[in-house]
């Protein structure tokens, strides 16, 4: 064990059976992101981990994993990652995806079919032939996935059950009911953060009945905590908050991207651009910063499915000439736009965590964050504003870029102070919850 956590394990360490949407190189998003510190640090305190994620297997990877036969079991991809010591991998071939909705679902179904029947007529073994391989639904997909991670389970040894997000939320209650293990459900964002009041009635319920059935509720943030209590009905008592931590890598690189020139400054925007995180209020931002500064460039990098919308409210506004969209970054892009960014703003509308502020601060860049946030409870030398406050938003940003002696203490103190988030004690918190849950059975 390391770094004073010294629980009591079973022999041969305890293990878990963890059930997520994403993970590298299987990754969309910042659950991917949360899932890898995670594991990454409860595999050098000792905890052995069984990682079932629900992913279609790209065959870009079938060099280093291993596709199985066709059948109930067979329908799952079993491959290590050599940095793991006490990690093993198990990926149901599924078409379900993070921060998917229905329609998207069905549209990678029939993309992926068109590729299949593209690939010279040949239809390799392992993979699917046809749309009746698939469920009809997202929910019925969800249960399908559910029944084969049950299934799975059956040949694996496990102390506890730790389940990531709703996807997933109906495989553990699979798993618990057929081997009376205690689960723990880790709420990383709610359908409330995703959709605001016009919530997808399906997900809820899958949410709530995951919270309810669970042994115990992991939150990301006490802002999400509270959303569990009030809006799930969930006793406060089954509640614990285990913040997020931040990798710590130091890698350099360069990006040069079009329309950035010398001399420019450049704010930047780094997410999915979705209701959830946004977009409209950053542009008009940047509108009322631009009407006092020229020398800015304002960054949207990310995708999603309000990507045509946030282009045409930039060219309304008259300032698409300044905003660049560079779509969905990958791997080392992202530190290195980081590095070419001189502030970063995040005006989430609601956020349970929001790992990318601590990114922007790792790579010494100073932010502006959303008070709508959980990441606002463990960041102080930060710029905090109501999501909705555009003017308040412009003010700051114009601040950081024209005082360099307010942006130097907030890039030197953040820097500082985001080295006290450390996943090895996120991890060590969900090792505690473990043992309390195991003890409690």
């Amino acid at each position: 064990m390391t770094d004073g956590y010294a629980g009591n394990t079973v022999e041969g360490g305890m293990r878990v059976l963890m059930l997520g949407w994403e993970f590298p190189p299987f990754i969309s998003g910042g659950l991917g992101t949360a899932c890898y510190g995670l594991t990454k640090a409860m595999d050098q305190i000792g905890i052995k981990v069984i990682f079932v994620l629900p992913k279609m297997v790209d065959q870009r990877y079938a060099t280093h994993v291993k596709l199985l036969t066709p059948g109930a079991k067979s329908s799952a991809t079993s491959f290590e990652l050599s940095k793991f010591k006490n990690v093993k991998f198990r990926a149901i071939n599924s078409p379900l995806k993070p921060y998917s909705s229905a329609a998207t679902y069905q549209k990678q179904i029939e993309d992926a079919l068109l590729q299949k029947q593209k690939a010279n007529g040949v239809i390799l073994s392992g993979q699917f032939t046809s749309s009746a391989d698939y469920a009809g639904d997202m929910y019925t997909e969800i249960h399908r996935y559910a029944a084969v991670a049950a299934e799975l389970a059956e040949d694996e040894q496990f102390d506890v059950i730790h389940a990531h997000d709703w996807m997933t939320f109906p495989a553990g209650i699979a798993v618990a009911a057929m081997t009376r293990k205690p689960l723990i459900v880790h709420v990383h964002s709610t359908e409330f953060d995703r959709s605001g009041e016009h919530v997808n009635q399906m997900i809820y319920d899958i949410e709530r009945k995951g919270m309810h059935v669970a042994n115990k509720v992991v939150a990301v943030s006490y802002y999400t905590r509270n959303i569990i209590i009030s809006r799930y009905g969930v006793d406060a008592d089954k509640v614990e908050v285990v913040h997020n931590g931040i990798e710590h890598n130091g890698e350099n690189g360069d990006l040069s991207v079009d329309g950035v020139s010398k001399g420019d400054k450049v704010v930047l925007f780094l997410g999915r651009i979705t209701m959830q995180k946004g977009p409209e209020y950053f542009l008009g931002a940047a509108k009322k910063v631009l009407e006092v500064m020229d020398n800015v460039k304002f960054v949207m990098a990310g995708s999603g499915d309000l990507m045509r919308k946030s282009v045409e409210i930039a060219a309304s506004l008259g300032i698409g000439h300044k905003v660049l969209f560079t779509g969905f970054l990958h791997g080392e892009d992202v530190q290195k736009i980081y590095r070419m960014a001189d502030i970063y703003v995040m005006p989430s509308v609601s956020e349970p965590f929001g790992l990318t502020p601590l990114e922007a601060l790792a790579n010494d860049v100073p932010v502006i964050i959303s008070k709508q946030s959980g990441v606002s409870e463990v960041l102080t030398h930060a710029l905090k504003v109501d999501f909705w406050d555009v003017n308040e938003i412009a003010n700051k940003i114009v601040a950081v870029l024209k005082y360099p002696p307010l942006e130097m203490m907030l890039r030197n103190y953040g820097n500082y102070e985001i080295r006290k988030l450390r996943w090895i004690d996120a991890a060590a918190k969900c090792a505690k919850i473990y043992e309390e849950m195991m003890a409690a059975v």
